[in-house]
């Protein structure tokens, strides 16, 4: 069977004085027949091209799927006098989320996802919120995976919905102290959330009630409730500035009022307790630092330091309780859990000297005792839980590592006991001693040295004749942890080795890791991916013809640069929801995302950024030449990156290469950026890469 060919249809688009000749511009249209027809046709040539591994698929989907306790429930969590929970049924494509009131056995169902999801496609619920006196529950629904929620209020006392049905929002929200009040975000034509809105219940969305809006197009509105339940607050949010308004939860009609205006490259969020704010901000520290100001003063001139910047600590989060303030930190691309402990301490801070903190108020923040959490694994993911409950020394946190499947930790912040309460249950034959995780550090073309994750069966050898994995994502300063897969496990029992590169663009080793992989530093992203993987085949890892790549969505960026720039180095790309056509849709504010990411990316209409974005755009820079081995896949329905991306330059790539090497497309017709819905489903699409990456291997004597 041969591959289908798109017709082209010239279109010329013009900036700065140069035009850019795109034949496949028309593939844009959603709606008409004939994009779908051609979309049909690519998933056509994908089936007759992988008949070959359906029994492979088959065969990976069932060790997948029977590695998974379908039986299984989340560890409980105490709110506001119920016990929540997660549980999953056998069969259960999706959750059902329950609660227990505390000193009672009788347990109560708030939703069945599983029924909920009947009649739809695709089907996704998120951003429940139970009203303050525990009666009414708010939840977001998603039935087309464009990330345009209607938001539903039950009645948990009837277990009845309630006729006010919110639609366009992000699916979130948060209620007034009363009850009486619901405050949520809506979403314009971009899909930006622009507004946040006041909905009282049991009257009709249109009679709802601006709050506050977002005319700046490139920032973007939300809503959430202080642990400390006493404000609402209102933030708005770009890539380099943040601002946040008041709301008393108990006055839910008042006016806003501002904490700190916005200044381009100033930084900040903020969390309540008591009388205080505590900021964590950008302000004279780039890798942010730990701020305090009283709740009656909250512009920039009243913030003191509390956890002063440090150059080798990037302080990520901060998690408050009454007598404790929990600091998530990454040092040398690890992250670290910081105690500080305020109650009967005896050690006064060098740190809360500095800030000049006289105490006063609870908590004493002139005396402290402060420890670390210890962590055995070279590599590995440690990260706050959910924690609720302000008044408490027990802290709930999560642990994983390549080896490690992820495990919930209750620990004592006072004894520093740690007490295991669930592990990830991994069935059939999993025994993590027989897997090895390593982590190394590659050195790019600048001398910089990259952290890689590396996991592999034991036994493997490092002689170059595995396979390997290499993976990344490289962008919006999101650190890609060394995180457990269950799934994973089909390839390294197979003699895959599996590989993050920790590369520029994400966060991992501090901010500056961040922007030396943005804007006009972005090429530094894709050449620290393929300087890893010749790091890689230089240190017997694997040979050039078992390096494998993949990434998605902005990692999938990755994936078309690396194709272009050293497509000689990669037996084969899996790019998934890849973003390649970098400069139209940085040039096209309508589409949703771009006016947001300029900052990230650069804008365009600025003659400097066309130059350098058309310099690495994958579709812009194919080129007649040879090309490894691609598997690209996309969802109809992405918001996020649109279709027709990977569908154009698939087209493209057909027109121009030189090889013969196979290059498929898969569309999932009723999904969008996530792939499928229901935890089996996205399996069967797991399964699908997995299948065509074993395929691929060329078997060594």
């Amino acid at each position: 069977m041969t591959p289908p060919i798109a017709k082209k249809v010239p279109k010329t688009l013009s900036a700065h004085g140069h035009d850019r000749i795109d034949n496949y511009y028309w593939l844009n249209q959603r709606e008409d027949p004939e994009v779908i027809a051609y979309l049909e046709a690519e998933n056509a040539y994908f089936d007759a091209a992988t008949a070959d591994q359906q029994a492979l698929k088959d065969e990976l989907f069932a060790e997948i799927k029977g590695r998974i306790k379908e039986d299984d429930v989340s560890v409980p969590y105490d709110f506001r006098g119920y016990t929540y929970q997660t549980k999953h049924e056998i069969g259960d494509q999706y959750p059902r989320y329950v609660r227990t009131k505390i000193g009672e056995t009788e347990e109560q169902l708030m939703l069945n996802v599983n029924e909920m999801a009947q009649p739809h496609d695709f089907y996704n619920v998120g951003g429940l919120s139970v009203s303050d006196d525990n009666r009414y529950l708010a939840y977001g629904e998603d039935t087309i995976s464009r990330r345009i929620y209607t938001i539903h209020i039950k009645d948990l006392l009837t277990g009845q919905n309630l006729p006010d049905q919110i639609p366009n929002t992000t699916g979130g929200s948060v209620w007034s102290a009363d009850g009486l009040y619901l405050f949520y975000s809506v979403k314009d034509e971009a899909l930006r959330p622009y507004k946040i809105m006041r909905h009282k219940l049991g009257t009709a969305p249109q009679d709802d009630v601006v709050v506050y809006e977002e005319a700046d197009e490139t920032f973007r509105a939300f809503v959430y409730r202080s642990k400390s339940r006493k404000y609402i607050i209102m933030g708005s949010a770009q890539t380099v500035s943040n601002e946040y308004h008041l709301l008393l939860a108990d006055k839910p009609l008042n006016e806003l009022r501002m904490f700190q205006a916005r200044e381009r490259d100033l930084e900040y969020s903020i969390a309540h307790i008591d009388d205080r704010f505590y900021v964590l901000t950008n302000k004279d520290a780039r890798n942010f630092q730990l701020m305090v100001t009283s709740e009656d003063a909250t512009t920039k001139d009243n913030w003191s330091t509390l956890i002063p910047h440090r150059t080798d600590v990037l302080l990520e989060d901060v998690d408050l309780f009454k007598n404790f303030l929990v600091l998530s930190e990454r040092k040398n691309g690890l992250n670290q859990l910081r105690i500080i402990d305020f109650h009967g301490s005896q050690q006064v801070s060098t740190d809360a000297k500095a800030a000049g903190l006289t105490g006063g108020a609870s908590p004493d923040l002139t005396n402290w005792k402060e420890h670390y959490l210890e962590f055995s694994d070279e590599a590995y993911m440690a990260y706050t839980s959910q924690n609720p409950e302000f008044d408490t020394q027990t802290l709930r946190f999560g642990y994983q590592s390549m080896t490690t499947p992820a495990s919930t930790y209750d620990y004592d912040m006072v004894t520093r006991e740690k007490v295991l309460l669930k592990q990830q249950p991994v069935l059939g034959d999993f025994d993590a001693a027989n897997y090895t995780s390593e982590r190394r550090f590659s050195e790019s073309r600048d001398g910089t040295k990259v952290p890689l994750s590396i996991v592999y069966r034991k036994g493997t050898k490092k002689d170059g004749s595995a396979p390997l994995l290499l993976y990344a994502y490289g962008s919006y300063g999101h650190s890609m942890d060394p995180y457990f897969s269950m799934a994973r496990l089909a390839l390294l029992d197979r003699g895959f080795i599996y590989v993050i590169a920790h590369i520029r663009g994400g966060e991992e080793m501090g901010r500056h890791w961040y922007e030396d992989g943005k804007l006009l530093n972005k090429k530094k992203t894709f050449t620290d991916f393929i300087d890893a993987g010749e790091w890689l085949v230089a240190n017997h890892y694997t040979t050039t013809s078992g390096l494998f790549a993949m990434g998605g969505s902005a990692g999938g960026l990755l994936m078309g640069a690396i194709a272009n720039m050293r497509p000689d180095l990669w037996a084969g790309i899996v790019a998934a929801v890849p973003f390649v056509d970098v400069v139209t849709t940085m040039l096209d504010d309508t589409i949703p995302l771009t006016t947001g990411e300029y900052d990230e990316w650069g804008n365009p209409n600025v003659k400097e950024y066309y130059d350098y974005i058309l310099s690495y755009s994958p579709y812009d820079q194919v080129e007649a030449k040879n090309y490894p081995k691609m598997l690209v896949t996309t969802g109809l329905h992405d918001s996020q990156v649109q279709y027709w991306e990977p569908a154009k330059w698939v087209a493209k790539l057909r027109e121009l290469k030189t090889d013969d090497h196979q290059l498929l497309m898969h569309t999932n017709m009723e999904a969008g950026h996530g792939g499928a819905s229901g935890r089996f489903n996205a399996i069967k699409e797991v399964a699908r890469d997995y299948a065509w990456l074993l395929s691929q291997v060329v078997k060594k004597s």
